[in-house]
């Protein structure tokens, strides 16, 4: 796997110069997961993202019944996690793989490097992440609407 390849085909570094994606690269690590283990659970502190570089995972929030359901998948080259790098709160889902699968994990210690660094991908990363939950919530206004 060459995690450059899998970070330059990710909508989180859209726009990146390749000496921004090469940090990037950099600093991820590798992480393995075999079909239904958990990558991290609902209420958790958050201190990373990820990227899926091979295989599906399925976020899983607890319904009021403390059942837990499935509220979605994620599949190369999408991310997850970048919730909790942004607010600062625990996790809102559980998210475990799906299938096996081979995630590039970056820290908000990652991050505070690229900032330092790289303001300007720092800056087209916090752009993309925008976009992404952007569109992430503008789907779910869609599936609501349909349940009224």
């Amino acid at each position: 796997m060459e995690k450059f390849e899998v970070l330059r085909k990710s909508p989180l570094f859209d726009m990146l110069s390749p000496a921004e994606l090469e940090a990037a690269s950099e600093m991820s690590r590798p992480r393995k997961f075999a079909a239904g283990e958990v990558v991290f659970e609902e209420g958790e502190l958050g201190d990373s993202l990820f990227v899926i570089a091979a295989g599906e995972v399925e976020a899983l929030r607890s319904n009021d019944a403390g059942e837990p359901r499935v509220i979605g998948s994620f599949v190369p080259p999408e991310f997850f996690g970048e919730m909790s790098l942004i607010d600062k709160e625990v996790r809102s889902a559980t998210v475990r793989a799906r299938t096996d699968c081979v995630l590039l994990q970056l820290t908000a210690e990652n991050f505070a490097a690229l900032r330092k660094h790289n303001r300007d991908g720092f800056t087209f990363i916090v752009m993309n992440i925008a976009r992404v939950l952007s569109s992430r919530l503008r789907e779910t206004n869609v599936r609501l609407a349909a349940r009224l």
